[in-house]
C-alpha cells in the first residue's frame, strides 16, 4: 500500500483496534492465475507474537478457497471515508482529495481441517458477532444440523506477516485549514463524513497535546 510518511500509523495496536471494529473485510489471493476476493468477517488474536493471526471460514461454494491453503494473502480492513472538498481550504492553488483510514494484513493463509476446531471457529464468530444483542443467538443444534453446517464452510487462518495502517487525515495541511475541514464535513449529511470529522479532531487534539 502507497502510504506516505505522514499517514502511516506505526502503532500495532491501534491497528489491532480497527480491524476489530471494521472487522467486515476484503480477502485476496490469486486463483486460477487471477487475483479473486471474497468479503468477509474476520476474527483476530492478538497473540501469537510478534503480529497475531486473524481467523475466518469460506461458504465451501466459494471456490477462492479450492487454492488459497499456503498462499500469502491480503487483507483489506477499510474504515470511514470522506471527500475532501477544496473549498473548504479557502485558499489558492488546492486541489480535491479523499481521507481514510484502513488497514492492510499480509500473510500466509493455512486452512482448518480439523472438524473440532472448525466447530469451535463458527462458535467463536458467532459469539463474537452477537455478544451486543439483548438476546444473543446460539450457536447450537442437532449433531445432523452441525454437521450439515459445518460442512457448508471452510474455515482458515493468517499467520500475520505485516500490518499497514493508513491514517490519510488531513495531515499535511495547516491546523486552520484542517478546521475547516472538519467544519465542513461535520455540515455533511453522511455519517463517514462525521467519523472522519472527528478522527482530524483527534489528531489536532493529539498534536496539541504532544506541542505541550
Amino acid at each position: 500500500m502507497y502510504t506516505p510518511k505522514a499517514f502511516a500509523e506505526p502503532d500495532q495496536s491501534r491497528c489491532f483496534d480497527h480491524i476489530e471494529q471494521h472487522s467486515f473485510a476484503t480477502l485476496v489471493s490469486v486463483h486460477e492465475g487471477r487475483p479473486v476476493a471474497s468479503h468477509l468477517p474476520f476474527l483476530l488474536d492478538r497473540e501469537p507474537k510478534p503480529h497475531g493471526q486473524l481467523l475466518g471460514h469460506f461458504a465451501r461454494a466459494n471456490s477462492q478457497w479450492t487454492e488459497v491453503d499456503g498462499q500469502t494473502v491480503l487483507a483489506i480492513f477499510q474504515g470511514p471515508h470522506a471527500y475532501i472538498t477544496p473549498t473548504w481550504y479557502e485558499s489558492a492553488n488546492v486541489v480535491p482529495t479523499w481521507d481514510y483510514v484502513t488497514v492492510h494484513v499480509t500473510g500466509t493463509l493455512r486452512l482448518i481441517e480439523d472438524p473440532a476446531e472448525l466447530h469451535r471457529l463458527a462458535g467463536r464468530t458467532v459469539d463474537q458477532y452477537e455478544q451486543s444483542r439483548s438476546v444473543p443467538w446460539k450457536y447450537q443444534g442437532s449433531p445432523e444440523f452441525m454437521e450439515k453446517l459445518l460442512g457448508m464452510i471452510v474455515g482458515f487462518r493468517i499467520d500475520i506477516e505485516q500490518i499497514e495502517g493508513q491514517w490519510k487525515l488531513s495531515q499535511n495541511h495547516t491546523v486552520e485549514r484542517r478546521e475547516r475541514v472538519i467544519h465542513g464535513l461535520r455540515a455533511e449529511d453522511d455519517p463517514n463524513a462525521h467519523a472522519i470529522a472527528e478522527l482530524i479532531q483527534a489528531t489536532l487534539e493529539e498534536t496539541d497535546r504532544t506541542a505541550k
